[in-house]
């Protein structure tokens, strides 16, 4: 998973936007079941490439479960604990990157109404999760 860190601006760097693009890991942010909110962000879509890879993310519910493969190969479960819609200027950084005392998971991408003339979203989307679980991950073949 690719590292993600911080802009120019102060804010937090977004992966890079290609046709077979990625959810990014925020290397400040605590690493997928460690204790913290790890945060990962993706593009919902683009305009040349279509879909993106977060592009479903405001369709999961209160209890479903999203998995992650860690790079020490362990697969981190986490449970749907809420998906929110924040307007971008009312972002709430501190709920969203604060501390935590337990495992936590933050999914965040773009939403809302699209703004043809900024050419952005005026909304993010944040899925708020928990650990409930770690094993490891399936051999490959």
């Amino acid at each position: 998973m690719q590292q993600l860190g911080l802009a120019s601006d102060g804010s937090v760097q977004v992966p890079p936007l290609g046709r077979d693009s990625h959810a990014g890991w925020y290397k400040y942010s605590p690493t997928p079941g460690q204790v913290g909110p790890a945060i990962l962000l993706g593009h919902v879509d683009s305009a040349k490439y279509g879909p993106g890879v977060f592009f479903k993310l405001g369709n999961l519910r209160q209890r479903e479960q999203v998995s992650i493969t860690r790079a020490d190969n362990t697969v981190a479960v986490f449970a749907i604990e809420r998906v929110v819609e924040y307007p971008k200027a009312h972002f709430p950084t501190y709920e969203v990157y604060g501390n935590l005392d337990h495992a936590g998971l933050r999914l965040i991408t773009c939403g809302g109404r699209f703004d043809p003339k900024a050419k952005s979203y005026e909304d993010n989307i944040v899925v708020y999760a928990s650990l409930i679980s770690s094993h490891p991950a399936a051999a490959r073949s």
